[in-house]
């Protein structure tokens, strides 16, 4: 179903918000950092949510039977029992929220906070300070409450969503990019890897050569996917002195949130979600996340 077909079941715009989703829990116990990277939030917000264009809601948890259709019983027994995934329940539940609003029109796009990551979290399995899929477990959402069928999703964080791959392998309707220094295109073309531009001399800056390939991979292929909401899994751990570290910095990212918000735009009614991935330092969480949520906020006036 493509957006267009869809547009009679997802709710008519009746706002041009965007929404910002978060709990405080994500600042006192963030992952990997212990609630060190979101310690200027929500207060760095302030300027930001002065705006008439812009709401804030409180991430509520996700449910038990809503992950149950994603992942294993054993699982949800493994993330109670593991300290780092205190906050998965808060983290996963925003980003449910964020899709409920932006496809019943309440908001037009969205910013999702995490405390706990998703990307790493398979269908039986969770590592790598990821417990919940939340990306998955709103797009199984999506479909149940909406009729949406087809989403796109573009992951800029510093290691490969194999969680998020191996729940949606074998499915047509989702199209999952990967920018993670890998190589891998499936038969079908949805479910592709793309390797990090090389650190060559030349006149290009990183910033410039990895813009580059986002823009001439991910929205050539989203064209002719045609979805019905797209999501962009943000990590700034690919920033320069960062734990993913590949030499990126402010300007790249600024320039990507543009062109999924314009891609956006084009594709699916302005229907977009940004979900905040890896990303360890407070100064750069500070410095970039503002800027990212007002470039949404500008995109749908």
């Amino acid at each position: 179903m493509t957006a267009r077909a869809c547009a009679g079941r997802i709710g008519v715009m009746k706002s041009l918000r965007t929404g910002i989703f978060y709990h405080p829990s994500f600042s006192r116990r963030s992952y990997l950092t212990v609630g060190a990277r979101l310690a200027d939030f929500p207060g760095a917000l302030s300027r930001i949510l002065e705006r008439d264009d812009v709401e804030m809601f409180e991430s509520p948890p996700v449910s038990r039977d809503l992950i149950l259709k994603v992942h294993t019983e054993s699982l949800i027994e493994g993330v109670k029992r593991d300290p780092l995934c205190s906050t998965a329940w808060h983290s996963a539940g925003g980003v449910v929220l964020a899709g409920e609003k932006v496809l019943s029109g309440e908001i037009r796009n969205a910013f999702a906070f995490i405390g706990a990551g998703g990307h790493h979290a398979g269908r039986s399995y969770f590592g790598g300070y990821c417990c919940f899929n939340d990306v998955a477990l709103s797009i199984v959402n999506m479909r149940e409450k909406f009729g949406a069928r087809r989403f796109a999703i573009l992951d800029t964080d510093a290691h490969h969503g194999d969680g998020t791959r191996d729940i949606f392998q074998s499915d047509p309707d989702v199209l999952h990019v990967c920018v993670c220094g890998m190589s891998y295109e499936s038969a079908d073309g949805t479910k592709v890897d793309l390797p990090y531009p090389s650190y060559w001399e030349g006149p290009e800056t990183m910033n410039e050569r990895y813009f580059s390939l986002v823009r001439e991979e991910f929205p050539q292929r989203a064209e002719k996917f045609r979805p019905d909401l797209i999501f962009w899994y943000f990590g700034f751990d690919t920033h320069a002195g960062d734990y993913g570290d590949i030499g990126l910095t402010a300007p790249c990212y600024l320039n990507i949130a543009r062109l999924m918000v314009e891609l956006a735009e084009n594709l699916c009614e302005g229907r977009l979600i940004v979900v905040l991935g890896g990303g360890s330092h407070t100064h750069l969480a500070t410095r970039l996340i503002p800027p990212i949520i007002e470039i949404l906020a500008e995109g749908a006036e």
